[in-house]
């Protein structure tokens, strides 16, 4: 980071070393152990080392960041609280925290505390009256017309997104590939610069190179480095399987359509018509649609085209898909079935 001009970077998305402070093996109740986070870089001698690490690497986030630039950092509660009032100590200020409620968290095997269900985002910018990026309306499209939430619910990487090495993880906490998609989406346009100085195996590198942004990684580890440049050559898009959850159809959340765009199943550039293809829209990047310089969500668009009252978008607007005998015409609702099924079946 020390090799970067100062004013030169658009977004920071840091996953620093959680200083797990992990005592013994732990151990599933069929005997089989978990694999854990035991690497030598998540390893501290203790807090006051932490913060020294903590309080250098934030010193060179603020020195890099434009003035406008913003800071994501996520982290358990192991460390994200020590992280934050570092960063306030530095002058950041906190927009929003954000709570990541994994529907599929590992379980608590000693049954001693409550399971460990979810991660902590804190956004902020360069100082309390500092401009910074929020993409609102994107936001806002994404998640149905419903103004976004600082809750997220997403599944933690599994199946076909989780990266691996001879049948091994190839990172012990790799990071789903939608929730970077949604935090730069949020906070950076195409063309910005984003830097991760804990690129890990290049979940930011591939969601920015997929979103238009140029990006920075910084990784000690060889392995890591390798397992990502791989990765990010390949670009390679969700994998259907990365949507499953512990969640049945009674309690999933309501799927909005940019759910789907942002986990693949319906991806950006994806084009989609109504059934008689009398308009053929496009998918935009935050789930929006466009048809000859109009725009809107699923719903409204579908609307507006029809001069109607109101449109069932899901229903209204077809995709192809590759089918047994060729291609195929569905519904875009058959879209949010599967990642419904996915969620059941997880």
């Amino acid at each position: 980071m020390r090799s970067l001009p100062d004013n030169s970077i658009d977004c920071v998305f840091a996953d620093p070393p959680y200083n797990l402070q992990l005592g013994g093996d732990l151990n599933r109740p069929d005997g089989s152990e978990v694999d854990a986070v035991t690497d030598h870089w998540d390893q501290f001698d203790s807090f006051r080392v932490y913060d020294e690490f903590t309080r250098d690497w934030l010193t060179e986030a603020r020195r890099v960041l434009k003035p406008d630039g913003a800071l994501w950092v996520i982290g358990s509660y192991h460390n994200i609280f020590r992280v934050g009032a570092i960063l306030q100590d530095l002058g950041f200020w906190i927009l929003n925290d954000v709570v990541w409620r994994k529907t599929n968290p590992m379980p608590n095997f000693k049954g001693t505390r409550f399971t460990n269900a979810h991660e902590t985002l804190i956004w902020a910018s360069q100082g309390e009256k500092a401009r910074y990026h929020f993409n609102y309306r994107a936001m806002k499209t994404l998640n149905d017309e419903l103004q976004m939430r600082s809750d997220w619910v997403l599944p933690i990487c599994s199946g076909g997104e989780r990266l691996k090495e001879d049948g091994k993880k190839a990172h012990p906490t790799q990071k789903p590939e939608a929730l970077l998609y949604r935090v730069l989406l949020a906070t950076t346009e195409k063309g910005d610069v984003v830097l991760d100085p804990f690129f890990g195996t290049g979940t930011t590198g591939a969601v920015a190179k997929r979103l238009g942004r140029d990006w920075i990684g910084c990784e000690r580890e060889e392995f890591y480095r390798g397992v990502a440049m791989k990765r990010i050559e390949k670009e390679l898009p969700l994998d259907e399987s990365a949507l499953e959850t512990m969640q049945s159809k009674k309690t999933a959340p309501r799927v909005a359509f940019g759910t789907l765009v942002e986990n693949g199943l319906i991806p950006p550039g994806t084009k989609v018509f109504d059934k008689k293809r009398r308009w053929i829209a496009l998918v935009r990047a935050d789930g929006s649609l466009e048809y000859q310089g109009k725009t809107g969500s699923i719903h409204g668009l579908g609307k507006d085209l029809q001069d109607a009252p109101s449109c069932n978008g899901w229903t209204f607007w077809h995709y192809e898909v590759e089918g047994p005998a060729g291609k195929d015409v569905k519904p875009i609702d058959a879209a949010r079935q599967i990642h419904l099924l996915a969620s059941e079946d997880g």
